[in-house]
């Protein structure tokens, strides 16, 4: 997102670059052959791709070629992401194509070159080449939809060149040892021993009495819905990514046991409150008895199930401050047996305090893109001290550079550094953005590319970076994900006082799967993030209410950032950034300057961190004109959205 008008130029950009290395390189051409499985789906499953969320289908209508074709529900939370990895020949050109129906349909190869439509009512060609590396054996190539679009279709798709090597035949050996760990009335756990094969086991199959019953990745599965004092027989396959299956692990023949349990436990004791905030209490309490054995405790808030766990502890959130609440305990066991309630506790919420922290009004500026204004004519006309300034690419590999081609130093992006700073004001670097050569993909590893933001911070002696991060090559990519949360962190390490903020696409309900990932992992990896912003447009419909998206989008990031770090709504809010749209996005949604009003009100509000948009280019007004790179397509006067942004005070 931020946004296709917005990649333009860092496109053309980084197709001249790539250009100039492809002549350099002087790669060989690519041999007219599909190397793809299963590319037209006429086997009638999925075989070959991996879709993200089982999102991913084959039907028979429509079809472009043939009698079945791929189908993508993107959603809400996923973008339906249908993907195969194969083998390939270094330094070698490949031709990829699909045909495909549906509103924002994307084919790509993972970390590198890709392409897109808008819209497609009838079947329609897609094409894209790529060049691979002097030691790349291996490519993923992808088809995605967007979210929120809707289904999107796929058929007859190729990837044309050499192979890298002859087909993968060999079958996986079988499991070995199949065991029964623990078994239960309902549902029996299993373990087995792991695999071997030529290339690499992707999965096993656990077969009951037969059939399939569940596939899982690893050597261990539980299988469910089963009868209680009944006989059943497992075995256990494994197959690897080419498809082929081993032969059957050992038979194990399992007798789910009675489930004549109908002892409860014993009452927990001793329930008390460990610490209270104003939107959560932490809880503990003494652990129950059981015949069987005691499986979980369920916790109730005013006589209503709050949340279940399987520990002695619990953190209840999403309260209201300064309110009393009664909380008690009930432990159960794996017949579903309840006790009697624990004692019951009265906890009063303390009153909400509002954290100070950084707060920043930073609307975006490009110099590379949409005849960008002079940053002091902006702030002389609205009051706006901070600017976003977009953006920091990868040159000649892991070396930072303003759209991969304009230097750090000397250049117009250092005059308006100096400018801004003059007039009272400072400025933030945004790394990525959706399209160009990123630093993320191209630096080795994180110590690598907290060396490339370092020579940024050190070139203007900076006091915040942001990383927009989007796209299959770093948004979707989780191992570039990892490595730049890992930079983020050692540039934390290593700048005491410096700021970090992570800017990233979202659903009208809040993160999507990659930006649910993106903060577990910030909190997993120690990253320290100071500002999650989301950008809350692009959301597929033309009539979204602007502000109500927006609100919703924040809300359901407040949520997932109290869950993930135990915060409570004013901590969370205080770590939350929104960077808007000003006008018409990609979709047609239309963010009013009356809406963008509001959102800016809500902010101060609820006292969020940072408030900006895409972009000061297009603060200027041209009713009527769509989409534009210079203006916002709507009624407003010039840097009006500015202008109201520089009203935000967190």
């Amino acid at each position: 997102m931020h946004a296709p008008n917005r990649r333009a130029t860092a496109v053309g950009a980084a197709a001249l670059l790539l250009a100039t290395a492809a002549v350099a390189a002087i790669p060989s051409s690519a041999s007219a052959a599909n190397i793809l499985t299963n590319p037209g789906f006429e086997i009638g499953t999925l075989s070959g791709w991996s879709c993200s969320g089982g999102l991913g289908s084959v039907v028979s209508t429509p079809v472009h070629g043939g009698s079945k074709a791929l189908a993508g529900a993107a959603g809400a939370s996923d973008n339906a992401k249908c993907a195969q990895t194969v083998a390939v020949q270094p330094n070698t050109t490949y031709s990829l194509s699909s045909w495909v129906r549906g509103n924002y349909v994307y084919l790509g190869v993972t970390g590198g070159a890709s392409t897109w439509t808008p819209a497609a009512a009838d079947w329609k060609q897609l094409t894209v080449s790529f060049t691979t590396g002097a030691s790349q054996t291996s490519a993923e190539v992808y088809l995605n939809g967007w979210f929120g679009q809707g289904t999107y279709y796929a058929d007859d798709i190729s990837l044309d060149g050499p192979g890298g090597g002859t087909p993968d035949t060999q079958a996986p050996t079988a499991p070995t040892g199949l065991a029964a760990t623990a078994t239960a009335a309902t549902q029996v756990s299993l373990s087995w021993g792991a695999s071997g094969d030529n290339v690499g086991v992707t999965g096993y199959d656990v077969y009951r009495n037969g059939t399939l019953a569940t596939t899982v990745t690893g050597t261990t599965a539980t299988v469910t819905g089963l009868t209680a004092s009944t006989a059943y027989t497992f075995t256990v396959k494994a197959h690897d990514a080419a498809g082929n299956a081993s032969a059957a692990s050992n038979s194990l023949s399992v007798t789910t046991p009675s489930g004549g349990d109908q002892q409860a436990p014993t009452a927990p004791t001793n329930l008390g409150a460990t610490a209270t905030a104003a939107t959560q209490v932490s809880l503990s309490w003494g652990a129950s008895g059981d015949n069987v054995g005691v499986t979980g405790y369920d916790v109730y808030r005013n006589g209503t199930l709050a949340t279940t766990v399987t520990g002695t502890t619990a953190t209840v959130t999403g309260l209201t401050a300064s309110t009393a609440y009664t909380f008690t305990v009930k432990a159960r066991d794996a017949a579903g047996n309840a006790s009697a309630a624990s004692n019951a506790l009265a906890v009063t919420t303390p009153p909400t305090t509002t954290p100070s922290g950084f707060k920043q009004a930073a609307p975006y500026l490009y110099n590379g893109w949409g005849n960008p204004p002079a940053a002091t004519t902006v702030m002389n006309a609205t009051g706006v001290k901070w600017f976003t300034l977009a953006f920091v690419l990868a040159q000649n590999g892991c070396n930072p550079a303003w759209d991969s081609q304009r230097p750090l130093l000397g250049g117009v992006d250092q005059q308006t550094v100096n400018a801004v700073r003059a007039a009272g004001g400072d400025i933030v670097p945004s790394f990525g953005g959706w399209s160009g050569n990123k630093l993320g993909p191209n630096c080795a590893d994180a110590t690598a590319l907290a060396g490339a933001y370092q020579k940024v911070i050190d070139a203007y002696g900076l006091k915040a970076i942001d990383i927009d991060i989007e796209n299959t090559d770093e948004f979707e990519n989780y191992t570039v994900q990892d490595r730049i949360l890992n930079a983020l962190k050692i540039v934390k390490q290593k700048n005491p006082g410096i700021r970090t903020i992570v800017t990233f696409g979202t659903s009208t309900s809040g993160p999507t799967a990659p930006g649910n990932r993106l903060i577990e992992q910030s909190k997993a990896l120690g990253a320290d993030i100071d500002v999650f912003t989301i950008m809350p447009f692009d959301f597929g419909n033309a009539s979204t209410d602007m502000y109500a998206a927006t609100v919703s989008a924040a809300t359901g990031l407040k949520n997932k950032l109290k869950s993930v770090y135990g915060w409570d709504d004013a901590t969370a809010y205080a770590h939350l950034g929104i960077s808007g749209m000003n006008g018409l996005s990609d979709n047609n949604e239309t963010t009013t300057v009356a809406n963008w009003t509001a959102i800016r009100d809500w902010a101060n509000t609820n006292h969020i961190a940072r408030l900006a948009f895409w972009s000061v280019n297009r603060d200027r007004g041209c009713a009527g004109g769509g989409l534009q790179e210079t203006c916002s397509g709507i009624a407003q006067s010039d840097w009006q959205f500015s202008s109201i942004t520089a009203g935000f005070t967190g």
